[in-house]
């Protein structure tokens, strides 16, 4: 009796493992699915992602308010007070004007885009580390996609932020595909051993 329960111990644990990168291969494939959707419909997918984010602020705002009355008699209640406050005023901001929020965030991440690759190409040419290549390209890159997007603003805020988005589950789906499909194998070799 104890050799069928220690026989079936790893044969189950095995079963379990299994069906867990499975399951994270299904997550995969959904996020990938998803991305391939908002790359088609860019605009739904900035807007989409623009009244997400402003629920997040403005439940993440509650709670931060909820547990800032609950620590009232700490130092840090009125920062925590302010700080929920913003984020409760900011998401109502961005759910009443997502279309005016997208365009602001735009604005930032080409701001960002154009300052970060200013400063690779910059600090390629002073550092000339060995990666000098790969870091010319990147601020080249960084440098084209701000100045690409600052262009067209504000037309672009209609794409821009749903478009990242997507990119960014199409990839995290293709991660979880390859993480799952790769642990299925390990977990399958090991057994077999």
């Amino acid at each position: 009796m104890t050799r069928s329960t220690a026989a079936a111990g790893p044969r189950g644990d095995t079963a379990k493992l299994n069906r867990g990168f499975g399951l994270l291969a299904v997550l995969g494939v959904i996020l990938v699915v998803a991305g391939l959707i908002g790359l088609i419909y860019t605009a739904a997918a900035t807007l989409t992602t623009m009244l997400l984010f402003g629920w997040l602020l403005l439940v993440g705002g509650i709670v931060g308010l909820l547990h800032a009355v609950q620590a009232r008699k700490t130092n840090f209640f009125w920062l925590g007070v302010v700080v929920a406050a913003l984020n409760i005023a900011a998401g109502v901001v961005i759910i009443k004007t997502p279309e005016a929020a997208a365009e602001a965030l735009t604005m930032f991440a080409a701001l960002l885009f154009l300052t970060g690759g200013v400063f690779r190409l910059v600090g390629s040419l002073v550092v000339r580390g060995p990666q000098v290549g790969w870091t010319l390209v990147q601020g080249a890159f960084g440098l084209l996609l701000g100045i690409l997007v600052l262009a067209t603003w504000p037309s672009s805020s209609q794409y821009v932020i749903g478009t990242f988005f997507s990119l960014s589950l199409l990839f995290d789906g293709l991660g979880l595909i390859a993480t799952g499909y790769s642990g299925r194998r390990v977990v399958g070799m090991v057994a077999g051993k």
